[in-house]
């Protein structure tokens, strides 16, 4: 059977982006935690490398509990690397993810326990504790994640407080992205408050009167051109795409062996779907109308409502409603983008 993807939509609305989606502030960032820890609890699946082997005796050792390393043979533990991002401000007890990857020859770590496990900077302190049950990833058994599986234990010492100013760092080294976002800072304020220092920073200056939270708030939000471009990410490997809600696909028409999808602007007016001389659907977003005016997806004969202008996000939960596997809707999406209705760059992971 053919599937037919229809979006349909009424106004094309303006579309841009804001410096937070194309910047970020220097000292604000991710710091990448670190750590060596055992599974246990694998049916077999687990490895017989020496280093497990001895890292098993020298926790059973201090349980005070003596076994030659020789004498286990195990096949239920896996030895581990385990990493995480400390996302900037974490506060002690904030949850965050970790992924374990099997460093020996064990075959699955999923449904695995992980033990207790330190979780250390570049500077050697440890920040967090990881421990829980793994889930592995479907094409690759040997790597998974614990959601929430790491508490933050201490803090990274950085305040903002007292910051009379603040660095932007651009995404992309662009002498024209530079200075317009040094523009646009000083027509919001209607001050000369930034000054690009080369082609990536530019320096700000807080106004004495707004504290520094409101003033990158108000940064951030200022709205730039829509010539800047925003990132989807496809991870290939892990059959995984990572986009923004608000990203606009313009009108094409895309025709494969198994469906076909059409995003072009209504013909109808608002008083035939008012009349119900169309069918409207089921809700897959938000079901947002513009100016009383619904949108719609149809699959396979079936409307959908969706948003004001269908996005990246409308169209991955429409494939996803037929079923179409994850490597389709990724070819789709580069499809689009060569036709030049989806203004994105496309970062492909292996």
């Amino acid at each position: 059977m053919k599937f037919f993807i229809v979006l349909l939509f009424f106004l094309q609305t303006i579309y841009a982006v804001t410096i937070k989606d194309i910047s970020n502030v220097v000292g604000i960032r991710d710091n990448q935690l670190i750590g060596y820890g055992l599974v246990v609890g694998l049916a077999g699946s687990g490895d017989k490398s020496q280093f497990t082997m001895q890292s098993l005796q020298n926790l059973l050792r201090n349980s005070y509990i003596k076994i030659p390393a020789s004498s286990i043979k195990s096949k239920n533990i896996a030895a581990v690397m385990v990493t995480a991002e400390l996302p900037p401000f974490a506060r002690q007890g904030d949850k965050i993810k970790v992924k374990i990857s099997a460093i020996g020859d064990a075959k699955s770590i999923d449904n695995g326990e992980l033990l207790l496990t330190q979780l250390k900077a570049v500077d050697g302190q440890v920040y967090a504790l990881a421990q829980g049950s793994i889930v592995a990833e479907s094409a690759n058994p040997t790597t998974g994640f614990i959601y929430e599986g790491a508490t933050v234990e201490n803090e990274v010492d950085y305040s903002l407080k007292n910051e009379d100013s603040i660095k932007l760092s651009l995404l992309k080294n662009d002498a024209k992205q530079a200075y317009l976002v040094e523009k646009k800072i000083n027509e919001f304020f209607n001050k000369p408050l930034a000054v690009a220092i080369d082609t990536r920073t530019i320096y700000v200056k807080k106004p004495q009167n707004s504290s520094i939270v409101k003033f990158l708030s108000d940064i951030q939000s200022i709205q730039l051109d829509s010539t800047f471009k925003k990132k989807i990410i496809i991870d290939v490997a892990r059959e995984t795409i990572i986009a923004g809600l608000d990203i606009p696909i313009g009108p094409v028409t895309v025709a494969k062996k198994d469906f076909t999808i059409r995003i072009k602007k209504s013909n109808l007016s608002e008083t035939q779907w008012e009349d119900n001389k169309v069918n409207k659907g089921q809700d897959i977003g938000d079901n947002v109308r513009l100016e009383n005016k619904p949108v719609a997806v149809n699959i396979n004969n079936t409307l959908m409502n969706t948003k004001e202008v269908p996005t990246v996000s409308d169209l991955v939960r429409a494939m996803k409603v037929m079923k179409l596997p994850i490597t389709e809707i990724i070819d789709t999406l580069k499809m689009i983008k060569e036709l030049g209705a989806l203004d994105v760059e496309l970062e492909i992971r292996g």
